[in-house]
């Protein structure tokens, strides 16, 4: 588990998600499965890259923050156990606090010079990219018009292109050009088979469910995070107030803990959660997954219409299907382009 991992699990101790059932795993058509089969490797190797990449990110910044919280708390420290007063019988071990805030410093700056000089954020953006251009070619493949022979590019391209919303990946390309003969030969009149358009429809509706409930994951889990922060926040920001009215009356140095360490706590908590963008992943979780729906309910649509035509595997009635996937397509890279928007002005740098 890493770090970023586990102080989630932390936060949200005792936290009850409300979340639908997961959708049941998606079943590829026959024709798709040697396709499938030949892109899972690399796709397990690029997702793999991607997980790896995307921990060690945000594992990266959440220690920064929390660091330089117990770098202040190791400051005061000697203050509130009294060990800086000659008198004290400890006060020979005072310097360790100051050996281990200085450490902690170190930590923190070793931490934000490997992250910026090795790009964590960049790399993590990249493979993350790549994995789910791969995750997705055996969806895209019936699209491709393979009948004019070999094309250039990605798969993605000679679906979608023009279109902003297509990332360059010389690894999905590569990918592509590998499968492009296996791609033909078992796609080759695929549309003309009426069995096939409506499991490879459905099956495209199941991938879409699976997207929807991942991203409803993703809000509850952004909106619990922030309440709970929200809430700790208040409780170490109230507490500091009450020790700085105690002040008043009572002089105790454990009142100069509290009101030093608390503030210093609450503000990496909610520096933390600025640098993962938790408000406007909820958001944007929220919007895709009614987007999705939208999405799956036109394919349906188009499967229905499709079914109750006299000739089910005629142009005109598979050309709404393979346009409404190619559509659902185009929402799910847009938003992936969205999501490199949204994170890419975070670099690890603290602010």
């Amino acid at each position: 588990m890493s770090l970023h991992q586990a102080v989630l699990r932390l936060l949200l101790l005792g936290k009850r998600l409300e979340l639908p059932p997961p959708p049941p795993k998606p079943l590829p058509p026959q024709r798709l499965l040697p396709l499938i089969e030949a892109v899972a490797p690399a796709h397990k190797a690029f997702d793999e890259r991607a997980v790896f990449a995307g921990h060690r990110y945000r594992s990266g910044f959440w220690a920064i923050y929390l660091m330089s919280a117990l770098a202040v708390l190791c400051a005061v420290m000697p203050l509130a156990l009294g060990w800086d007063s000659r008198s004290h019988a400890l006060h020979p071990f005072a310097g360790l606090w100051a050996v281990a805030e200085v450490c902690t410093i170190a930590v923190v700056s070793g931490i934000y010079w490997r992250g910026h000089r090795r790009d964590w954020q960049g790399e993590w953006l990249r493979t993350r990219t790549t994995a789910e251009l791969t995750w997705y070619l055996p969806l895209v493949a019936p699209l491709v018009d393979f009948a004019g022979g070999s094309g250039e590019g990605s798969w993605y391209r000679r679906v979608f292109d023009p279109g902003p919303h297509l990332p360059a990946t010389d690894e999905v390309a590569m990918l592509c050009a590998r499968n492009d003969a296996l791609a033909r030969r078992i796609l080759e009149a695929a549309w003309s088979d009426p069995e096939f358009v409506s499991s490879y429809a459905r099956w495209s509706i199941d991938i879409l469910l699976g997207q929807r409930h991942y991203h409803q994951r993703i809000a509850a889990i952004q909106h619990a995070l922030l309440h709970r922060v929200h809430r700790v926040n208040g409780w170490l920001f109230g507490l500091t107030a009450l020790g700085a009215m105690l002040h008043l009356w009572v002089h105790t140095l454990w009142l100069t803990l509290v009101t030093t360490f608390f503030p210093a706590l609450g503000a990496s908590l909610h520096g933390a959660l600025a640098q993962s963008e938790s408000y406007r992943l909820e958001a944007t979780s929220e919007r895709l997954a009614a987007d999705l729906q939208a999405a799956i309910e036109r394919i349906r649509s188009a499967l229905d219409t499709a079914m109750r035509a006299a000739v089910p595997d005629a142009p005109a009635s598979v050309e709404p299907i393979k346009e409404s996937i190619k559509a659902a397509i185009a929402l799910i890279l847009e938003e992936h382009q969205d999501w490199q928007m949204l994170v890419r002005p975070h670099h690890l740098p603290l602010g």
